[in-house]
Order: structure tokens, then sequence, then C-alpha cells
């Protein structure tokens, strides 16, 4: 792999995903609350519109949205006419995305969630049109391993679209911001032990998404675009949904 494996990412210890699933398995509850509002909101439809960009004109695709969390791009997309698979590695975040899938009367042979490992898929080879994935690959211990997985389960043409931050950078700041609305009701010790996951994470110490884009590319992607102004078409004002924290979105096919 060269050179882009600046940080030796094998050597992180599988705990530190017991760790992360702790973590979401505290804010499950309160983060399905806050999903649902989000998809009563006009964040939804921006969210719509800056995924529809890299779709197919009246295709039905088959997506994999990789750590799905409550559900919300299972409404977002299913809503499209998709067919929607959520993976997630907490448990509670599964049931938590198929109540919501259930109770917006989604066809639950064609959109629901399941618990799985984002590095570790228990999918054939070409299985998915595109995959979606929000806030998740600052979590992972080993993201080249996924990287690769993702690209081994989409089809030939598939499109990846990946939507992260560099949550690390400034944690300690950020996550005690004023400005960061979507943490208000996060206790201080959960604040805590999200900016102890920060640091854990060999990941956090890179500079990104210059360094997802530098690994896409060695792995075999092609046609990578980032975008760093996506996030501000979509957290316009500072509600309820806002966080300080400058997003990211990285499109690449294969």
């Amino acid at each position: 792999m060269g050179n882009i494996k600046r940080i030796e990412f094998e050597e992180q210890s599988d705990t530190i995903k017991e760790r992360v699933v702790e973590y979401w398995t505290k804010r499950a509850g309160s983060f399905y609350e806050l999903r649902h509002e989000e998809i009563e909101s006009n964040k939804a439809e921006r969210w719509s519109r800056e995924i529809q960009k890299y779709m197919p004109a009246n295709k039905k695709l088959r997506i994999l949205d990789i750590g799905c969390g409550s559900g919300f791009f299972e409404i977002i997309l299913g809503r499209l006419g998709h067919s929607v698979v959520g993976i997630d590695l907490t448990e509670e975040m599964v049931v938590g995305a198929n109540r919501m899938i259930s109770s917006y009367g989604m066809d639950i042979s064609e959109v629901y969630a399941v618990n799985m490992d984002a590095e570790k898929l228990e999918f054939d080879d070409d299985s998915f049109d595109m995959i979606v994935t929000r806030n998740v690959t600052w979590t992972l211990p080993h993201p080249i391993e996924a990287y690769q997985e993702w690209k081994r389960v989409l089809k030939s043409g598939g499109v990846l679209l990946n939507f992260d931050a560099e949550y690390a950078k400034n944690a300690h700041k950020n996550l005690y911001s004023p400005e960061n609305k979507a943490h208000e009701g996060v206790s201080d010790e959960m604040k805590e032990e999200c900016h102890k996951l920060y640091h854990m994470l060999a990941i956090s110490a890179l500079r990104r998404p210059q360094w997802d884009a530098e690994v896409l590319k060695t792995l075999g992607y092609k046609n990578i675009e980032v975008d760093v102004d996506y996030g501000d078409r979509i957290y316009i004002e500072k509600d309820r949904f806002y966080m300080p924290d400058k997003m990211f979105s990285i499109k690449a096919e294969i």
C-alpha cells in the first residue's frame, strides 16, 4: 500500500470498536429523536438534492448506507424509490433505524437495517449501485480495509459518497462550543468520551480529505471529487442540527 499507510492502522486494537459501540449505545435514544427531527426539517430536502446530483435519473438503485444510525438516509432515499440496506455496528441503532423505517411506512423488504461491521461486510461482490456513509470514517480503526471492502461490494460503475469531517482537529473547543447545537443535549461525560475516542483513532491524525482521496486513488477508485463546502449548503441555519466542524464529501466511482 506504500506511503498511504502513514500510520499502522492494523496495530490498533479492536477494543476501540467496543468503545465506539458503547458510546453510540448510550446515545442511541437521543440520536433517534434528533434524526427524526432532521427528517421533518428542511435539511431532508437539502440532503436529497446533494445525493441526487450523483444518481442517474429515472433508475432504481440498490444502495448501501454504512453507519446508518437511526435510519435518516433510509427514509430520504426510500422516499425516492430506491432499495436501501443500512448497516450499523451498534445494535441499538439498528433497532432504532428499523423502527424509524416502519414509522414512515416503508416497504421493509426494500428498505431495512442490519447489524454489521463496516470493515467486514457480509455481502457478495458487486452487490450495490451506490454506497452512502455519513460521519462514519472517522470512527474506523482500519479505514483502508473499509475502503477496500466498500469497493468490493460496489458494482462496476458504482458510486461511493462519503460525508465526514475532521472532528478531532478542534474537538475540545467544538464539542463545548455554544454553536454546537447538535450536542446541546449530550452530557459533559459523553462529550469527554467522544473526545477520547477521537484521539484513540489513528485516522484523527491525518490530513483529510486529502488522505482519503489518495487512498481511494491507490485502491483503484476513479473520478474522485472532493467537496469541502457541501455542509454549508445543508446546515445554513445554526439550529438544532448545526455543528461548527467543517464538513467535506468525497465522491468516487468504480
